[in-house]
């Protein structure tokens, strides 16, 4: 008996906590707070944004807490967890005491309910009152869909009734936002949200995931016919334009130029004009950096293995074993180490799981010269002969475009117009009954008339004022 005694008492104070309003308010105190936090913070950006805008230990707090990719963090997840329990359950909770009234089919009528309302009209009319009854049913069944008359001691009365599903209204909107939820969490679970770089005249068919750092294929290619910049007399850019093909089975579906906030979508994937980079060089031929591969060797120090990997300007190359990558992110024509000038050089950023980014110098002119640095793995560029190239101060542009997937878009959708709905229930629409109870009063019939609104009662008094003249 204690047994059943304290598991009962343990689904009861569950039940009153995730029936409670305090649970809701925490919550989208919580929710709120931390979206206005994800307005401070850039979201979904690249790991080096980080460690340069914010620092060393700022970083680390922003990877360890996900601030990063605040809405695909498993904190906000289960933070909306809670609220969709928490919804389900106030809404079974009131449902429960509200069935009754709302689907019952035969409610019964309290007159005395009626009768001690205090805005109740009464008017006298000089007719008999046995001629009252059916032109009275009638202005009522006009007026209200449910309507019942009935004889009592003295005279009759007729009740009506309309908008009973009115009441539903609340839960609606309450199931609009279970359903903007669950088309969040799909999109959180089973959309994406990557980046890649594109030199002009180059395709990709992977990019590279902001949360896992991770390479996803797209099942098709995406090819930068050309990009164009226009600038203010400031230097500041202006305008930057991709025109982008997308290949499949090598047989281009669609070419379309984006711009900022004007992408391109193809199969559910939405490609976003993020960003572009210059690849300068005097001594490189305009788009010979764009149209030639970088062959890097990464060398494993502890076993000896090496293996090869080509990419673009602007590209990533996976570490074996799933380590990491590193990023060849630009080019300088004269890099200095330790104060010393050692002319052309690749800059890399090295990404390994659960380490800083770590900048690595590729100088032309030193084949091995990352051996100093003395991590775990050694990069050397292989194809040096074939990088040096006639003088050119033409410039060769990347596009920087953003990649992302969200199924759960339209299910969002589908709940801001099932919300639409709620609210024009909740706020234009009420449960309404009225009560006609007419007795004799000499040679006159005594005419009373009351109505109830579970809300706008404002509105109701009008309505039993042109009801009261109608009668």
């Amino acid at each position: 008996m204690k047994k059943n005694n304290v598991k009962s008492g343990a689904i009861h104070r569950a039940w009153d906590f995730f029936t409670s309003m305090k649970l809701t308010v925490t919550v989208l105190l919580c929710l709120a707070a931390t979206s206005v936090v994800g307005t401070l913070i850039p979201q979904n950006e690249a790991p080096t944004f980080y460690f340069h805008q914010y620092g060393k230990f700022f970083y680390r707090l922003l990877m360890a807490t996900g601030l990063d990719n605040m809405y695909h963090s498993w904190w906000f997840q289960l933070l909306m967890l809670l609220l969709f329990v928490n919804i389900i359950a106030c809404s079974v909770h009131r449902l429960s005491s509200m069935w009754k009234v709302i689907f019952n089919k035969s409610p019964r009528v309290n007159p005395e309910r009626f009768r001690k309302l205090e805005n109740r009209i009464e008017i006298e009319v000089n007719e008999r009152l046995d001629s009252l009854q059916k032109p009275y049913t009638d202005i009522i069944s006009k007026r209200f869909r449910r309507h019942a008359s009935e004889k009592t001691d003295k005279g009759f009365y007729i009740y009506g009734e309309k908008w009973r599903l009115s009441r539903l209204g609340v839960y609606v909107v309450h199931a609009s936002v279970l359903v903007l939820l669950i088309g969040a969490l799909i999109g959180s679970l089973l959309g994406f949200d990557g980046f890649v770089n594109i030199p002009e005249g180059k395709s990709v068919d992977q990019i590279m995931l902001r949360k896992t750092q991770k390479t996803l294929p797209l099942g098709f290619a995406i090819r930068c016919d050309d990009f164009d910049v226009t600038f203010y007399e400031t230097g500041a850019p202006k305008e930057y334009r991709s025109k982008l093909s997308i290949i499949r089975n090598e047989k281009v579906l669609l070419t379309r130029d984006i711009i900022v906030n004007r992408p391109l979508r193809f199969g559910g994937v939405n490609i976003f004009q993020a960003s572009y980079g210059e690849v300068p060089g005097e001594k490189h031929v305009a788009g010979d950096l764009a149209s030639k591969k970088i062959r890097l060797n990464i060398v494993d120090r502890h076993t000896g293995k090496t293996i090869t990997q080509e990419l673009s300007m602007g590209g990533t190359a996976a570490l074996p074993e799933g380590s990491g990558f590193f990023l060849i992110k630009e080019f300088k024509e004269s890099a200095d180490f330790r104060g010393q000038e050692i002319g052309e050089a690749f800059l890399g950023l090295l990404m390994e799981k659960g380490k800083d980014p770590v900048e690595v110098l590729l100088p032309l002119r030193y084949p091995n010269f990352d051996k100093m640095r003395g991590g775990h793995h050694v990069f050397s560029l292989e194809n040096i002969d074939d990088l040096l190239v006639s003088e050119n101060k033409e410039p060769v542009y990347y596009t920087g475009l953003q990649i992302t997937r969200d199924p759960g878009v339209w299910v969002v959708y589908s709940g801001f117009i099932l919300m639409l709905i709620g609210f024009g229930v909740t706020f234009f629409m009420s449960h309404q009954q009225v009560f006609v109870e007419v007795t004799p009063s000499g040679k006159k019939c005594r005419v009373m008339l009351a109505g109830i609104s579970n809300k706008n009662t404002i509105g109701m008094e009008r309505k039993l004022k042109k009801l009261s003249a109608a009668l």
